[in-house]
């Protein structure tokens, strides 16, 4: 068959639905200022989409670091790789600054977080060593593992049982071909908002010897008392063998980091194969970011306006009878029921009605007859946009529960 053929017949889970969702479900395209309230088709609408938790995206002063960044140094410079002619007093003023606050002795900057991970598994571990992971790792973790040439081990979500038994297994196994064990896990569980059981988990570090890599993506900047991460939230940021976060949501810019002890930071500088054969983080995001990274440690105000939204839109929709899950972080799922012709009704109600834009999830990322709608509240947002929220909600939930959206999914491509 020919490949091309192949493809176009068989577009995949999510290009099956293109010729109905694109431009409205899938790649829809928010304008105008980074705020709660932006335009989505030419109508204004309250955003809960956006991981910006920290309102810094649109920041004056983050905004005027970024200008000034691309003024005195252009897109381009860095022109190179890091280990070739990428390098830069700022960039590693940056990484020293990251590693610091995140309680480690060194830090590596990344030019792109999902590669970064990726590579930083694939750069950790040869064929005798093994992988032990949560079974709703993010996706840059999971194809870290599908690299991998030796066995992995997945445990069921947080369950500390099923946790320990692939523990049993990987020893045995690392122990008979002098292999190590990685074990990784988020900090922060984007989808749904639970939090990793570090503090449990590296109880077991003593007898099972493993390392502990956490992607605190969702975690830096939101977690712990002074926005540390998820490790420092539970007290256990010590434990922590190699710290991974990105740029993409409380520093809302492009980029992340890894930190860890000097000897491993040193080794994977000149091991990771998408920093040693990429371009480096151009200069203007890493000047950019260096004005993030001040804020973020000096200003607590952001952080705090964040968990109050956080708290009263979790309660809120708590009182009003909906199910939230298990989150215990800013990322709030709400749970409906209902199919997947229903759920993109009550979307298209949503944003067209009611003014309401935020993230649909359905099978099979949940379970059938399950939708859910995933807002990410940040410092942005504000009481009212929240009692607004939760009074929309509750109009579309009766509308759901009165099958107003029993019909044919609509066709909302551009």
């Amino acid at each position: 068959m020919d490949l091309f053929e192949k493809r176009i017949n068989n577009r995949g889970p999510l290009g099956k639905h293109q010729d109905k969702a694109h431009g409205y479900f899938m790649f829809p395209k928010l304008e105008g200022e980074l705020s709660a309230h932006m335009k989505f088709r030419g109508k204004e609408v309250l955003t809960w989409s956006l991981n910006n938790y920290l309102a810094l995206g649109n920041h004056p002063e983050v905004r005027k670091a970024d200008a000034e960044g691309a003024r005195d140094w252009g897109l381009a410079y860095p022109m190179g790789a890091r280990m070739m002619s990428g390098e830069s007093d700022y960039h590693n003023e940056l990484e020293t600054k990251l590693a610091n606050f995140v309680g480690k002795t060194t830090g590596y900057l990344l030019n792109y977080g999902y590669p970064g991970m990726v590579s930083i598994i694939d750069a950790m571990v040869d064929r005798n060593d093994v992988i032990v992971y949560d079974s709703d790792s993010h996706a840059c973790i999971l194809d870290g593992v599908r690299l991998h040439m030796g066995k992995r081990f997945v445990y069921s979500h947080n369950n500390m049982e099923s946790f320990e038994t692939q523990l049993k297994h990987a020893k045995r196994l690392a122990d008979s071909q002098n292999g190590g064990i990685l074990v990784i896990t988020e900090g922060v569980f984007g989808m749904v908002g639970d939090l990793s059981k570090l503090d449990k988990m590296v109880a077991f570090k003593k007898e099972y010897g493993f390392r502990l890599l956490v992607d605190d993506a969702h975690g830096f900047g939101t977690m712990g008392k002074t926005g540390a991460g998820t490790g420092e939230h539970y007290g256990v940021q010590d434990e922590i063998d190699i710290y991974f976060a990105t740029f993409a949501k409380s520093m809302a810019g492009i980029g992340g980091f890894v930190a860890s002890k000097k000897e491993i930071i040193d080794y994977l500088r000149y091991n990771m194969r998408s920093q040693v054969y990429a371009k480096s983080l151009p200069m203007p995001m890493v000047i950019g970011a260096l004005k993030r990274l001040e804020l973020l440690k000096t200003k607590p105000e952001l952080r705090e306006q964040l968990w109050k939204i956080t708290k009263s839109l979790q309660d809120g929709l708590r009182k009003a009878g909906f199910n939230t899950g298990i989150t215990e972080s800013p990322v709030t799922p709400v749970y409906f029921e209902g199919e997947i012709g229903e759920a993109t009704n009550l979307t298209v109600d949503l944003r067209e009605n009611y003014g309401i834009f935020c993230s649909i999830v359905v099978y099979p990322v949940v379970p059938k007859g399950v939708i859910m709608l995933r807002i990410i509240p940040t410092a942005m947002h504000s009481i009212e946009d929240v009692e607004y929220t939760i009074k929309c909600f509750s109009e579309v939930n009766q509308k759901l529960r009165n099958g107003d959206y029993k019909r044919e999914m609509p066709n909302m491509a551009d």
